[in-house]
């Protein structure tokens, strides 16, 4: 279970989530109370390296909403950043994320590979969240895509559960071809069944975990992190876990 705690704003937070088993670190750079400048990530990353033991594996993701190709190269490289969450409309990802990923790959000078999230806002009008995950499955830029609610002023960070039954079979279809995230009202006291309903791949949090907004809170990003693990690992076929 990949588990991301988003709309980290300092480094106290972000060596408490990875101290506490984070897989990821969320940066918003898009319009929040949460919101960072690449400046202040920079001085994250550089620290907390120096502040703890940190794991290899740990990504650092900017979070991004409509913001265009040299905004977010320029926040990649000033802020240390191993990965991008588009909030972007869906129709304009497929070139978006292909520049991202001929912009960052092993292979483009001074560049390492950049981690590619996809956003898909659920809906229960239009097209099914089915059909939607497999048009996204098609794109070999993203490496996974992201579930999450939205409401009429804001894109995430919401508190608010999108209609987990309904999204089941969306999610249970993508399995096997696509890492599908879920997000939305996360907290630790509904984690578990949203991990028992979804079966995702991850599951991002951002104000389930907080004291204020833009302040974590200790005990909460613990008991996050410790239920989706423990649920994921209930799920795990007997021998596997």
């Amino acid at each position: 279970m990949w588990i991301k705690i988003c709309g980290t704003t300092n480094l106290a937070d972000a060596q408490l989530a990875v101290e506490a088993g984070a897989d990821a670190l969320g940066f918003v750079f898009a319009a929040s109370p949460r919101r960072v400048t690449a400046a202040q990530v920079a001085e994250i990353t550089r620290a907390l390296p120096r502040a703890i033991e940190l794991p290899g594996s740990i990504e650092k993701i900017g979070v991004f909403a409509d913001a265009d190709f040299d905004e977010i190269v320029a926040a990649v490289r000033e802020g240390g950043l191993t990965g991008v969450q588009l909030h972007s409309d869906v129709e304009s990802v497929p070139d978006l994320a292909m520049r991202l990923r001929e912009e960052f790959s092993h292979g483009a000078p001074h560049s390492e590979r950049l981690t590619i999230l996809q956003v898909l806002h659920f809906s229960s009008e239009g097209d099914t969240l089915q059909e939607q995950l497999a048009a996204l499955g098609q794109n070999d830029a993203l490496d996974a895509v992201l579930v999450d609610s939205r409401t009429p002023v804001a894109r995430g960070g919401t508190g608010i559960c999108f209609d987990w039954q309904a999204a089941s079979r969306g999610f249970l279809s993508a399995a096997g071809q696509l890492r599908v995230i879920a997000a939305g009202g996360l907290k630790p006291q509904n984690v578990r069944e949203a991990i028992e309903t979804l079966r995702p791949w991850g599951v991002d949090v951002a104000s389930g975990v907080e004291a204020a907004p833009g302040r974590k809170d200790p005990a909460r990003v613990k008991e996050f992190i410790a239920t989706a693990r423990a649920a994921a690992m209930a799920l795990e076929p007997a021998g596997k876990a």
